[in-house]
């Protein structure tokens, strides 16, 4: 299996208390999200299943007892 190279993901450039910390996360995270998905579909998955379950999968990641990493916010 191809995984992609997840090193390509910009760090914060703002305090994860700051106003445009959230919008910055979307845009570093929406082109990997993006190939995810369109990966996913090329496999022969439903997209619209496939996002439901990254979704899924991403709250359970953060209902399992792990810390947030480095300056992770808890909000959501």
């Amino acid at each position: 299996m191809n995984v992609m190279n997840l090193d390509v993901i910009p760090p914060p450039s703002h305090a994860a208390t700051d106003l445009n910390y959230e919008a910055d996360l979307k845009t570093a995270l929406d082109p990997i999200l993006s190939e995810l998905l369109d990966g996913a579909e090329r496999a022969g998955w439903d997209r619209r299943k496939a996002a439901y379950a990254m979704k899924f999968l991403a709250a359970r990641n953060l209902t399992d007892g792990k810390d947030p990493p480095g300056n992770g916010s808890s909000a959501g």
